[in-house]
């Protein structure tokens, strides 16, 4: 029973510590072995998919091992001097060749869904946002009334202090950057994605979207994340010496919030960022306060 006790105090503070880490989103984390949780209904689907495979390649994996172990032992020269000259069995070619095709049919008929919906947006977006990767950061614009462009890259640990952003559990260190994409919870985005350089990857594992950032050609993606936070991904492509230090930073904010920053980051980024990154982190103070 104390056992027991402890096992049911430790998982309550661990659903506690999440329940505060979660108004920052999701973050790669040491020794993580599954994919980030899933911020959208596309990376449900996704993650669905990568479960719903392993149902099948566990299950071979084991055939094969086994079969590998049970030729090795009954057909080895040990015990069998004089090799089978056995050429055909009918009934282990269908199984071989039918088993495979049905397995197929059962893994391709999903993916092809996924693939279908991963392109096929269920509504039009309400935001566009234009990404030009370069060696090494983004430029992100707005293509909105009054556009707005600034660039965004890793955040120099000189500049922490200044920014207000020491809290290394918020602004994980090679993930943090300066000037953060914002955008509106529940909104549909449509991400246009470019490069000026060599080929990057605009890659949000949260959003299940990884979309090549190729110069001279802009590619479409798109997600609609359904809760408000930081996130964090990396350009997917080796792209150059400094490639490990090209972090993608998403902050998912209210509708209202959204508006307010838009509105001021017109004239002023900086001071758009730094206020609303001073009502996100009091909101999230008061929300673990409250945990």
């Amino acid at each position: 029973m104390r056992a027991m006790r402890k096992f049911l105090a430790g998982a309550i503070a661990a659903a506690t510590f999440f329940a505060g880490a979660s108004a920052h989103a999701d973050q790669p984390r040491d020794w993580e072995t599954g994919f980030q949780a899933p911020a959208t209904d596309m990376m449900r689907q996704i993650e669905w998919f990568g479960n719903y495979t392993m149902w099948f390649i566990v299950p071979i994996t084991i055939l094969v091992l086994c079969l590998l172990a049970y030729c090795i032992l009954k057909f080895r020269a040990s015990v069998n001097p004089v090799p089978s000259k056995t050429s055909h069995n009918t009934l282990i070619e269908v199984i071989w060749t039918v088993g495979p095709v049905v397995i197929l049919l059962c893994i391709a008929i999903p993916s092809f869904q996924l693939l279908t919906a991963q392109y096929t947006p269920p509504e039009d977006a309400k935001l566009t946002v234009k990404a030009t990767g370069n060696q090494w950061n983004w430029d992100y614009e707005y293509q909105t009334e009054n556009t707005i462009s600034f660039n965004s890259a890793i955040l120099q640990e000189a500049d922490r202090a200044a920014a207000g952003k020491e809290d290394r559990k918020i602004y994980p260190r090679l993930l943090a950057v300066d000037n953060e994409m914002v955008v509106p919870v529940n909104t549909m985005t449509r991400v246009l994605v470019t490069a000026t350089d060599v080929i990057h990857s605009f890659a949000m594992p949260s959003f299940g979207i990884k979309m090549d950032a190729v110069p001279g050609r802009t590619n479409e993606t798109w997600f609609k994340a359904e809760k408000e936070g930081l996130y964090y991904g990396q350009c997917s492509q080796l792209c150059g010496k400094d490639h490990a230090f090209m972090p993608i930073a998403i902050r998912v904010v209210s509708d209202a919030q959204f508006k307010s920053w838009l509105a001021e980051a017109k004239t002023n980024l900086p001071g758009a960022n730094k206020a609303l990154m001073a009502e996100v982190d009091g909101q999230n103070k008061v929300a673990a306060a409250g945990n």
